[in-house]
């Protein structure tokens, strides 16, 4: 994999040198080359081809019963449907498949926190009793907005003694978002589904919805086992909105075309105001993640730690494993979604298909960006050429 994507390098770096050395027309009549488009357009093309061979390979080497689809900002570079979206009726994924995306749905709840932030609904540094009764108790007293948004106030379960002295350490908490949707409908005066909604309408994500009052088609059951001995998650999508799951911490349903809408939107400031994407983006924590490994934690989103700069975050409800990545420096979104987990094997043989493919886009990214600064150091050199000869 590697060996095929350092091969892109040398390609492109030959192409580019082979273009700058027409610096004359060839008549008065011929058009100058612009060496930008023709690089430009032989990366795509270079990326395309990998990018197919690659994830075609992991559909292939797992029969992934999925989605997976790769943009560079608007552009489709990848995409592939495979499988069933119920297997009962064998109906087949497509495009419009609607899917429980699990804990990517936690960057959801972020925002709308720092979203009543800019309204100057509350603060990050605010304790969580100021807005509800529930954390009152002397136990729970200091828990902050912001430890509750990056995993460090101690609580796992509510109700339970903390993991440790809030804002000493990290633990994944479903509950603690759960408190964070709570304390969004405290001070909007709206449900945690209404404010969702508009959210969604607001980053333009029409087929989205939160599993309480999912009214629509097209949505992929859950099946726990593999395309020849399955069982179905029942309730779904009702159950996710319920006390083991919740919805601020894992009931959101989306699509990919919502979910490479969403990543547009956030990352490119229409959602969040520049200061507060920074906030939301940052690290402010660290994870040691059982099967992705150490990364960054910001509010609701991971990141990867050195390169490529990267935002993601991995979703898990029975069923249904998810991952949505964002590469900032070239607005790539990869976005894998699917519904069916054999559980017995254990949830990182579940994540394989989704980790082998962030490898894939990570490897790609960092040769990208690699010859982005090759290119850009060998256009200021031949600059450099042209004005000593002149």
């Amino acid at each position: 994999m590697t060996q095929k994507i350092s091969s892109l390098l040398v390609f492109i770096l030959l192409v580019s040198g082979l273009i700058s050395c027409k610096n004359e027309p060839a008549s008065a009549i011929a058009q100058p080359i612009n060496k930008n488009a023709v690089i430009d357009s032989t990366i795509t093309a270079f990326q395309t081809t990998l990018l197919e061979q690659q994830i075609d390979s992991v559909f292939k080497k797992y029969d992934f019963n999925g989605s997976i689809a790769v943009f560079k900002d608007s552009l489709q570079l990848y995409r592939k449907e495979n499988g069933y979206s119920d297997f009962k009726t064998k109906t087949k994924m497509d495009s419009t498949t609607v899917f429980a995306i699990g804990s990517v749905s936690k960057q959801f709840t972020a925002v709308l926190i720092l979203l009543q932030m800019e309204q100057g609904n509350l603060n990050i540094t605010d304790k969580a009793s100021k807005y509800l009764k529930e954390f009152k108790l002397k136990e729970y007293e200091n828990i902050t907005i912001h430890q509750l948004l990056n995993h460090t106030s101690g609580l796992n379960m509510f109700g339970g003694k903390l993991m440790f002295r809030s804002g000493s350490d990290f633990f994944y908490s479903n509950d603690g978002f759960n408190a964070l949707g709570k304390i969004v409908e405290a001070v909007s005066g709206k449900s945690y589904d209404e404010n969702a909604q508009e959210l969604f309408k607001k980053a333009g994500m029409p087929h989205s919805s939160t599993a309480n009052v999912f009214e629509g088609k097209n949505f992929a059951s859950a099946y726990l086992g593999n395309g020849k001995s399955f069982q179905v998650v029942p309730d779904m999508p009702k159950r996710l909105a319920g006390k083991d799951i919740g919805t601020p911490a894992g009931g959101i349903l989306s699509t990919i075309d919502d979910l490479h809408q969403w990543n547009s939107a956030l990352y490119s400031g229409k959602i969040l105001k520049p200061e507060t994407l920074k906030q939301f983006s940052s690290k402010s924590a660290e994870r040691h993640h059982a099967i992705l490994g150490k990364m960054g934690y910001g509010y609701g989103i991971m990141m990867n730690i050195g390169k490529p700069e990267c935002y993601f975050h991995s979703g898990y409800v029975k069923g249904s494993p998810s991952l949505n990545i964002y590469y900032p420096q070239t607005k790539t979104s990869v976005i894998i979604l699917s519904n069916i987990a054999n559980e017995e094997k254990g949830k990182s043989s579940t994540f394989r298909p989704h980790m082998e493919v962030k490898k894939i886009t990570d490897h790609l990214e960092n040769t990208l960006l690699q010859l982005k600064s090759k290119h850009s150091l060998s256009l200021y050199s031949n600059r450099e050429a042209e004005s000593e000869q002149q």
